[in-house]
């Protein structure tokens, strides 16, 4: 049982860094073939103009057990999403779990700002990243998906569904993108359930990626030197926890309890027993309705 997914196949849409690279690699320690795209290759950088690479992540899905493939693609062109399925469909046969994590926005929202004074190209090149490139993997995805019963798919987004019913995210686009993504999982557990696969949407917590590492002027090896600046970032977590909670529902019998629901890691690694690669259980959703939104002082570290 050391590899659940041995026999499985798996796509991880948007997988160069982040939260697509933590879920990737924990996929292919449980023993899973994983394809992994995204636009920034080793000859190719996309506009985000940073150095990881899907070929990178390729390579630790291997080396944690697993089978990493990686196929440039560009999840806006519907001739590059069929071209990715039809091959995965030649080469194995199956597509066992779909991991919608494409995104792409970073650069292109600006923090409370208004629809009205938002830069309005930006904030629609946004949706389009984070909306459409689901909406167009998932309608090229599914068949092959639905070939064998059993199939998960996972809409990775941001915050809970609860918790973004009750607070503004961001600003107009972002807030709309990330509820866009809640109510695919949604949609999708109605036309999938009936036909023998589950559909869930996933958050992360306050994810240690690449970028907010860089952001903070840390490393993994050292981010607890940023706590004096944001005490609230010790309830922070790597990309190997969702990780960790999309490879522990793609593993269980008994998946289709979740369909169409608004799932988060920390709430999963109650339930699955699982923890962060330090050993932790870090609960960001919890914590920030009930320390950080209600004004209290940081406090627990990343143990809740």
């Amino acid at each position: 049982m050391s590899a659940p997914l041995q026999d499985k196949v798996a796509l991880v849409a948007g997988a160069t860094r982040g939260a697509g690279r933590g879920i990737a690699v924990e996929l292919g320690a449980a023993g899973a073939t994983v394809y992994v795209t995204g636009r920034s290759t080793r000859a190719r950088r996309s506009e985000y103009d940073r150095p990881e690479t899907i070929e990178d992540t390729a390579d630790l899905v291997t080396a944690a057990g697993g089978k990493g493939i990686a196929v440039p693609t560009d999840h806006l062109d519907q001739a590059q999403v069929k071209a990715l399925v039809d091959r995965i469909a030649d080469e194995q046969g199956r597509l066992d779990v779909l991991v919608n994590d494409i995104w792409g926005g970073e650069k292109l929202f600006e923090w409370d700002t208004p629809v009205w004074e938002h830069d309005l190209d930006n904030g629609l090149r946004l949706l389009k990243l984070a909306v459409e490139t689901h909406a167009v993997t998932s309608h090229h995805a599914l068949p092959l998906l639905l070939r064998n019963p059993g199939g998960l798919v996972v809409e990775v987004t941001d915050g809970t569904a609860d918790y973004n019913a009750e607070n503004y995210r961001v600003n107009f686009f972002y807030d709309l993108a990330k509820a866009s993504v809640l109510r695919m999982a949604f949609a999708l557990g109605h036309e999938l359930g009936s036909r023998g696969a589950t559909a869930v949407a996933l958050t992360p917590g306050w994810l240690r990626s690449e970028l907010m590492l860089d952001g903070f002027g840390v490393r993994e090896e050292n981010w607890r030197d940023a706590l004096e600046r944001v005490p609230d970032f010790a309830i922070s977590e790597t990309p190997r926890y969702v990780g960790r909670a999309v490879a522990a529902l793609a593993a269980d019998a008994d998946v289709a309890r979740w369909n169409g629901q608004s799932l988060s890691s920390g709430g999963l690694a109650k339930v699955y027993g699982f923890t962060d690669v330090d050993g932790s259980r870090p609960d960001a959703w919890t914590y920030l309705a009930e320390v950080q939104d209600a004004g209290k002082p940081a406090h627990g570290m990343n143990h809740m």
